[in-house]
């Protein structure tokens, strides 16, 4: 399933290197699961529909793609990064507009910059482009910044990624805090936070309401399942990504995945929904899958209100 090329680009990793980096000096002896954690914002009772903007066609105006995102049945569009002001307010005038909200931001300054890396002069461009994020959140309304807080690497230890990143991420609650936006941690293949256990450790030493963790219910199907992140993180994500994998074996192992459309692939998602439902989770759920054109963005809804609201 074709992903916008930066984003996909970085998920082309074998699974088998994806679940080779040692977790033991990281290994959660004692994780407080029930930390006090401030529950997400309530949004009617219910999960709400949103889409990544770049699944929208790009042929379109920002305004008519705003259009297309409602008229097709999303609540909500999740942006992305941008540092030219003035597309930055068409953005927030197709939203008003179209009354559809921007609910979060997909920050895009992280993946060639990570805040684990040893060179200061990438760590200054992920923090820049992390500012710019929050910006264009408080801009738009929106509430959270998507990060992905670190890599492990031949270069970069586990050790390293996790204290390096712990250390630049505590930079930004100030301004976090000031712009009310919240910094929502999400794994991605990186070799980092590969358990349900270590994100919620890793999101627990922040203790700051400002810093929660962004759910993408595909990225850890291959090493675990969604179910139980969503049981073990309870109240700590802020936000939840949509979509599928088709798993593939080797052995007993998990080998490689497929990009699929929502209810395509391996995921259970009965198991994920009733999840959801049992930690009273309420707030967006973000569909991340290939762009497409409106018979297209249609079915997706309609595999979200099967798949993830029972409908």
């Amino acid at each position: 399933m074709k992903q916008n090329s930066t984003r996909r680009d970085f998920l082309k990793v074998s699974v088998g290197a994806a679940c080779a980096a040692p977790l033991a000096s990281m290994a959660p002896a004692a994780i407080s699961l029930a930390a006090a954690v401030p529950a997400p914002v309530p949004t009617g009772g219910r999960i709400k529909k949103a889409v990544q903007i770049y699944m929208l066609p790009k042929t379109l105006s920002y305004a008519d793609r705003f259009k297309l995102a409602r008229d097709v049945g999303f609540e909500g569009v999740e942006g992305q990064t941008v540092e030219d002001p003035k597309v930055a307010e068409e953005i927030k005038k197709a939203s008003e507009d179209a009354k559809i909200p921007i609910h979060s931001v997909m920050n895009m300054a992280h993946w060639k910059n990570p805040l684990s890396s040893d060179d200061p002069a990438l760590v200054k461009k992920s923090l820049d482009g992390m500012k710019t994020s929050l910006h264009n959140a408080k801009l738009w309304g929106a509430d959270a910044v998507l990060l992905v807080p670190g890599v492990v690497s031949a270069d970069i230890s586990y050790q390293q990624a996790w204290t390096r990143s712990q250390k630049n991420i505590r930079t930004l609650i100030p301004l976090a805090e000031e712009l009310k936006v919240t910094i929502a941690i999400e794994e991605v293949w990186n070799k980092f936070l590969l358990s349900p256990l270590e994100m919620a450790k890793y999101v627990d030493e922040f203790k700051s309401p400002w810093v929660k963790s962004y759910f993408d219910v595909g990225n850890v199907v291959i090493y675990g399942y969604p179910q139980d992140w969503i049981h073990t993180l309870g109240k700590r994500f802020a936000k939840v990504h949509l979509k599928d994998f088709k798993v593939m074996t080797h052995g007993f192992s998990p080998f490689q995945t497929e990009f699929v459309n929502l209810g395509d692939g391996d995921i259970d998602w009965p198991a994920v929904r009733k999840a959801f439902a049992d930690v009273g989770y309420t707030g967006w759920a973000t569909t991340e899958l290939e762009a497409g054109d409106e018979a297209y963005l249609r079915d997706v809804v309609k595999r979200v209100d099967k798949l993830v609201l029972g409908l």
